[in-house]
């Protein structure tokens, strides 16, 4: 292997095409501009089907109740695009009491979930192009030697029937979304989809190399070649995958040192590279990482499941003070910490199609996930029975149906939980209410014997 010292790779920071899709899907006004698109199009292609029925005479054929001379027609025009443009700035009103609420009551970073529901932005999508579709048409309606009548006016009526449909929906929408309950319920989906998409069940795993712990400690003996990231910002998505094919390429190992989710600078080190011959090309390396100014929940598991602490730990403040939210994100963690127990996530290693490592990507381990899960929640809710005792039957949902591996982890974790519960001076119902859910736990961790040393005096 070939030495190679710490070097900033001159060059410009590309970004993937993967990388460009997901940033542009991301963002608020992807739908609304492709709606604004549309309508455009589609108002010049009514104006131009208006012209080709008149002078086709099959204006007679029409009831005269879909038709309009040029004073109605622009009359009804004005007025509708007038109503829409009304309609559009309520609903950016009602966006906003959204987001003010999500900043107050639950938390920042849950902000996303609703700016980047599809429903919101294909609402106000809907708006904005019923409003660009009356107002190209009023432009487009002017005397002409073909016909005194116009039916696009029709059209727009039609139009704007689906935009008040759509005005209804986008009420209902936002009522449904303010509730916490159903906020929770987003993030956990979308947690347990990306748990789905980036990791194997334990079942399915099957090793792919004979690759020796020694053989991995032998290669870090051997100075890399540190690649520096050119921004700063939240390592939003790695692809993986194009990262081993390019390793495969340049014949090289890969180790990425950053984590999803993890803060970068322009000093940080982003890869260690063994074995390449050009350094010239590594920076196509930087061009499979996305870094953005802000966390997004593209592949980082740890963001979903810090949203649900976040919101957990804003109901048990004193300002607030509403433990049943707690609650819900407990049982909500511990459904994503469950499935978590059922796959398998310690895969550091990754090869080619030839059985030759080619990166090196540390995850984190599941008594990781489980303990950024609850630390925060055992600390400033520990005074509380009702959170702690839904934190253990949580821990005791993870325990049942997972392998004795995981029931090895949460026992452990179960040790911790209790030193925090003996610093707090129980009363003896509360004390005794807490004991029958460490019993359970210990049970269903196979731990009967050892039951005793959980038991709270």
């Amino acid at each position: 292997m070939n030495f190679f010292c710490n070097d900033i790779v001159s060059g410009v920071y590309k970004m993937s095409i993967r990388q460009l899709i997901i940033r542009v899907r991301t963002s608020f006004w992807y739908l609304p501009t492709v709606y604004g698109v549309l309508a455009f199009i589609i108002a010049i292609i009514s104006m131009l089907f208006d012209r080709f029925l008149a002078r086709q005479s099959f204006y007679s054929s029409i009831p005269n109740v879909f038709l309009s001379d040029m004073d109605l027609a622009q009359t009804i025009l004005s007025s509708l695009s007038t109503s829409l443009l009304t309609m559009t700035t309520i609903t950016f009103s009602s966006i906003l009491v959204v987001l003010t609420t999500y900043l107050s009551q639950f938390s920042p970073r849950a902000l996303q979930n609703f700016i980047t529901d599809h429903h919101t932005q294909r609402v106000l999508g809907i708006f904005i192009g019923g409003f660009i579709y009356t107002i190209i048409l009023l432009l487009l309606v002017r005397e002409n030697d073909t016909s005194t009548l116009f039916i696009v006016p029709t059209f727009a009526i039609f139009v704007s029937i689906i935009c008040l449909g759509m005005f209804v929906f986008f009420i209902h929408h936002v009522t449904t979304w303010i509730k916490v309950s159903n906020l929770i319920f987003h993030i956990t989906m979308k947690t347990m989809n990306a748990i789905h998409n980036h990791y194997v069940g334990e079942n399915e795993f099957q090793a792919e190399s004979p690759w020796k712990n020694w053989e991995y400690e032998e290669l870090t003996t051997v100075k890399p070649y540190l690649l520096i990231s050119k921004k700063s910002g939240y390592i939003e998505y790695i692809e993986i995958e194009k990262i081993i094919s390019q390793a495969t390429q340049d014949n090289c190992i890969v180790k990425i040192e950053q984590d999803l989710g993890n803060y970068v600078d322009q000093t940080t080190p982003l890869f260690s590279i063994w074995n390449l011959d050009d350094p010239s090309k590594s920076h196509r390396y930087l061009s499979l990482i996305t870094i953005s100014n802000d966390q997004e929940p593209v592949q980082d598991i740890k963001f979903g499941l810090q949203k649900l602490v976040e919101i957990a730990l804003r109901a048990v403040s004193p300002a607030i003070n509403d433990p049943y939210t707690a609650i819900n994100s407990i049982n909500h963690l511990t459904k994503i910490l469950s499935l978590l127990g059922q796959k398998h996530l310690e895969i550091p290693f990754h090869y080619d199609q030839h059985q030759q490592l080619r990166v090196i990507f540390e995850k984190p381990s599941f008594s990781d996930y489980l303990y950024e899960c609850f630390y925060q929640i055992r600390h400033y809710a520990k005074e509380d029975v009702s959170v702690m005792a839904a934190l253990l039957k949580g821990l005791s949902f993870i325990a049942q149906g997972n392998s004795p591996f995981i029931k090895g982890v949460i026992w452990e974790f179960s040790l911790y939980i209790v030193e925090g519960l003996r610093e707090v001076n129980w009363l003896s119902k509360d004390r005794e209410f807490l004991n029958i859910q460490l019993k359970i736990l210990a049970n269903v961790c196979d731990k009967q014997k050892r039951e005793k040393e959980l038991m709270l005096r």
